[in-house]
């Protein structure tokens, strides 16, 4: 029975926001608000054409915005689902940060076999 400008729910935030109270429309540098992944991960099973940059962003898993960890591997996954309409500069971005992230770690073997996976083979 609220008025239609009144909001009843807090928006489905990250988890490392979740305690920070109820952010009403705090939107990131694009312009769209901040969702938790398993949100954007609803939205893409209702509509297979959802945007994939919004659900691999790594800030709508952890606050650090260089940790490509668990979106490259999200993205790997919705590949071998047969969702290909993320861009070629996105799928760059995310190979690039996951093999860059690798490597300040050591772990350089890794970091080439992330950078294997190049949409562009040039």
């Amino acid at each position: 029975n609220s008025p239609a400008s009144e909001k009843y729910a807090c928006c489905p935030l990250p988890p490392y926001l979740e305690d920070s109270g109820c952010i009403l429309e705090e939107e990131d540098h694009g312009g769209r608000p901040l969702r938790d992944v398993c949100f954007h991960l609803l939205k893409l099973y209702s509509d297979r054409h959802y945007d994939l940059d919004q659900l691999l962003d790594p800030r709508s898993i952890t606050s650090d915005p260089l940790d490509y960890r668990l979106s490259w591997h999200l993205w790997e996954v919705l590949r071998a689902l047969n969702f290909t309409h993320l861009s070629q500069q996105s799928q760059g971005v995310l190979n690039v940060g996951y093999a860059a992230q690798l490597e300040s770690e050591g772990l350089w073997e890794w970091s080439i076999f992330i950078l294997l996976h190049q949409p562009d083979p040039r």
